[in-house]
This record gives structure tokens, sequence and C-alpha cells, in this order.
């Protein structure tokens, strides 16, 4: 079969690699869709972290936000699995440890990461491997398109809810990129006022399109100031400002992450009384981010800019997008296209 593996920093083949087979409790999946993330861009322009400091190394076959139709099974498998669309959780861990017993897996220090970490490999291929304990049923009715979205919206989900966007709340969320662009509508979808900061024009407007209060270049004052505000950015310096803006005993939620650690004086968080929440995964919030889409909550379609083959994915990954796509910040592959 086809897989997409990063050889080096900018540097992929499409290889022919060997079919997988269910073992025990596994299930092989035909993939339709593959969504390109901000992870994915960083192993492959050799930025990821986790190739420095051992928990990843190259070759690699990435690739975790997906969709599928489970077309093989394992032994003990539930055979009604047999030709399900399906997800799966990205973070797999080891099942045993406190963390995983206390439904903490994607914190287990023996977890595999899909695509990312400990050599488990990736989405970005025409069939995919995994153990069927981390599979997500989803709805007949959801077509692969929303199906590759709900790991995106999950972690939106989770930043949303650790925001406590509830009505009558304001929110400033710093970031137009896809998670900041899905927070938007989850916390919309439980009530609160959302204003968000970008630097893209495009997803801006996109911004203003889904329904928020306010959406540009800088920070808005507004009465009685923020409640939470939210960093949905791959800039380091966002968080220290963002403790500046938010309101004494606020809410800051962190999700994006820099390659550079961001500095913040401890000392405003204590006299400010503030509450900070990192966000690490989608798993703990995936079944909440398919209820949503299901019942037509949030709609994740108003942040795809289009789907490319297999053939053009290095170029989404280089940064370079077809013309004539759509101004959404999430790009998907059909790894048979």
């Amino acid at each position: 079969m086809k897989a997409f593996v990063v050889t080096a920093p900018n540097t992929f083949e499409i290889q022919d690699v060997a079919e997988p087979k269910a073992g025990a409790g596994e299930i092989v999946a035909q993939v339709e869709r593959v969504g390109v993330c901000g992870t994915d861009v960083e192993f492959f322009n050799g930025s990821m972290p986790y190739l420095q400091d051992g928990q990843a190394q190259f070759p690699i076959r990435i690739g975790h936000e997906w969709s599928g139709t489970v077309i093989e099974i394992g032994a003990g498998v539930d055979s009604s699995l047999l030709g399900k669309k399906i997800i799966s959780d990205v973070m797999m861990g080891c099942g045993n440890c406190k963390r995983c017993q206390d439904g903490r897996q994607h914190t287990c220090a023996d977890r595999y990461e899909l695509g990312i970490r400990n050599g488990f490999a990736g989405a970005l291929a025409e069939k995919l491997l995994i153990p069927a304990r981390f599979a997500y049923v989803l709805p007949n009715d959801f077509d692969f398109e929303l199906g590759a979205l709900v790991e995106p919206a999950a972690n939106a989900w989770r930043v949303a809810d650790a925001a406590k966007a509830l009505p009558g709340k304001q929110i400033l969320i710093w970031g137009t990129g896809t998670v900041g662009l899905l927070t938007a509508q989850f916390c919309l979808a439980m009530g609160a006022d959302v204003h968000m900061v970008g630097i893209d024009p495009k997803t801006i407007k996109l911004a203003l399109e889904i329904g928020v209060t306010s959406a540009g270049t800088e920070v808005i004052k507004i009465a009685g100031g923020y409640d939470t505000v939210i960093d949905a950015t791959f800039d380091s310096t966002i968080p220290a400002k963002l403790i500046d803006i938010v309101e004494p005993g606020g809410r800051v939620v962190l999700i994006g992450v820099d390659n550079h650690a961001a500095p913040i004086d401890s000392r405003k968080l204590v006299f400010k009384d503030v509450t900070v929440v990192g966000i690490l995964s989608a798993s703990p919030g995936l079944r909440e981010s398919i209820r949503y889409i299901a019942e037509g909550k949030i709609d994740v379609m108003k942040i795809l800019g289009g789907t490319v083959g297999m053939s053009e994915a290095g170029d989404i990954f280089k940064g370079k997008r077809p013309a004539g796509m759509g101004v959404g910040p999430k790009v998907l592959v059909n790894p048979r296209g």
C-alpha cells in the first residue's frame, strides 16, 4: 500500500509499504481522509520537539486526524465493527498505569501517539492498523470530511470547556487558525460572547462569519473585561500578554505551543488570582465533539479549505496551497486521491 513517509526535514517519499494485518484486539481501517495539522508540519520541517528529545525519529509516517472504514478485525474484536465508519484516539496509553486507570491515558508515560510518538505509524496512508479499544464509531450520516475534523474539534471542545464558556461570559481567543475558530464555535454554542485576535485577514473575516462579536488584529477593550482568555497560537509571547489582559479571578487557557518556552511572571498569576489551564490532547473530548457535530451545534465544515491527493500533500506541508482552495485553514488529504 502507499504511505506518506517523512525521511528527513523537508524531505518525503510516497512509499510502498507492507499491508497491515490485524492481530488480537486490533483492527485495520481503510483511510478515507487525513487532516493536516500543525504538528504534522513541525515533523515535516524538523522543528517538532519530539525529534530533539528522542520521542520520535526519522523516518516517520505522520497523520493523526483521520477517518475511515473498518475492513479487518483481529481475534477478540466485536464483529459489528466491520464496515463501520470510525476515527480513533491519537493518545494510546498502556491501560494499566494509574493515569490510564483514572481515564487520563493521554498523559500515560508509556503512551503511543498515532503518527507522532514512539514510532506508531500514522494515518497518512491507504490503510491503518490500530488497537480496537481506541476506535470511535461515527454516526452513519457522517461523511469522511466531518469524521476527519472530529479530533481537532475535540481539542477545541476541551478548550471551551476549560474556559467555562457560560452565557454572559466574555471570552477572548488569540489565534484564528483551526483550533481557534473551532473553539469560537463551541464557546458560542455554550452561550458565551466571543472576541478574536488574529493576523490573517481571511480567517479574521471567517471568524466574523462564524458569529463572533468582534475579530481583528488588535485586542479591543470591552466593558467588564475578559473573563477567560485563550492562546490558540504558536507564539511564545502571547501567554504573558493574555495574563495581563484577563480580569482578576479569570481564567487563562493554553493550547498553542511554540518551540520556545513562554516567559510568564508567576507573581501576576498570584496577585490577579488567575487560574491557568493547559490542554494537551483531544482524548477526553472526542465523544462530546462527535455529539456537538451530530446535533448541528457547530459547523466544522466552515473551517475546511479543501481536499488534496497524497501526491499534493508535500506542497501543503511546505505551505503551498493549490489555486482555488477556500479560505478555511484546515486542509484534508485523500490518501488514494
